[in-house]
């Protein structure tokens, strides 16, 4: 059986390929999100059955600095790029643990690690 054809959610007792996006930043997030997805496709072209981001990819890592400005990054989960990746997810049928800088309301913010799963939907979040 093909590495990406396991039934989402399925119990297995096989080892499975984990592929991890690294990549160079820019402070574009729409070309940080496209250079991402083009590296969960290859992850997913190699067999990878869950595809881990860097963290915080859809910018600069911005972490060291304490900066207002910054929370502009924000988004909420779910929103627009988690919509982006369970869209992808879902196709590749791969599961995606993905790092967002997240807005959960006005004043309160996390580095959240969210997991999409290989049907689509948000099987967790870790904030």
């Amino acid at each position: 059986m093909p590495a990406n054809s396991v039934k989402p959610g399925a119990l297995r007792d096989s080892a499975f390929r984990i592929g991890l996006v690294q990549m160079s930043c820019s402070t574009d997030s729409e070309a940080n999100l496209t250079k991402c997805i083009a590296g969960i496709r290859e992850a997913a072209r190699r067999g990878a059955e869950i595809v881990c981001t860097e963290e915080l990819f859809r910018s600069q890592y911005f972490c060291r600095e304490e900066d207002a400005r910054l929370f502009a990054l924000a988004e909420t989960i779910p929103g627009p790029t988690t919509e982006v990746l369970a869209s992808l997810a879902k196709e590749l049928r791969v599961a995606i643990v993905a790092s967002l800088f997240e807005k959960r309301a006005q004043g309160l913010y996390h580095n959240t690690a969210v997991t999409i799963d290989a049907d689509g939907t948000v099987a967790g979040i870790y904030r």
